[in-house]
């Protein structure tokens, strides 16, 4: 069995998509039809998961709830850590835990781990 889908309640969904698209390779399927307008997003990996991203006027997310990005190296981590601190994001180093990793606030109000 394979986990092949998960939907986000965000705040922003725009800020979301964007994000997720920037950083991590996402792809967006085209939902300018759907009434839902820019409250709805459904995004791909590489590997068929579907994320979709709905509106939320409050997130409120557990503390430690977060989703992840493994990378293929410690060196992509840095580099992805690097391109978020050069585009303002309020980003940690990366450090040693149970992999090399970094944990960043998402727009939208969920958090991201990136490790490898």
């Amino acid at each position: 069995m394979k986990l092949n889908h998960i939907n986000l309640t965000v705040t922003d969904v725009p800020a979301a998509q964007q994000f997720l698209e920037t950083y991590f390779g996402l792809k967006p399927m085209d939902t300018s039809g759907d009434a839902r307008g820019n409250s709805f997003a459904v995004l791909f990996d590489d590997n068929g998961m579907v994320i979709t991203l709905m509106k939320g006027a409050e997130v409120q997310y557990p503390k430690t709830f977060h989703i992840g990005f493994i990378q293929g190296s410690e060196e992509k981590v840095n580099e992805i850590n690097q391109r978020m601190k050069d585009d303002g994001f309020d980003v940690k180093p990366p450090q040693r835990s149970h992999g090399w990793t970094f944990y960043v606030k998402a727009p939208g109000g969920f958090t991201v781990e990136v490790l490898a």
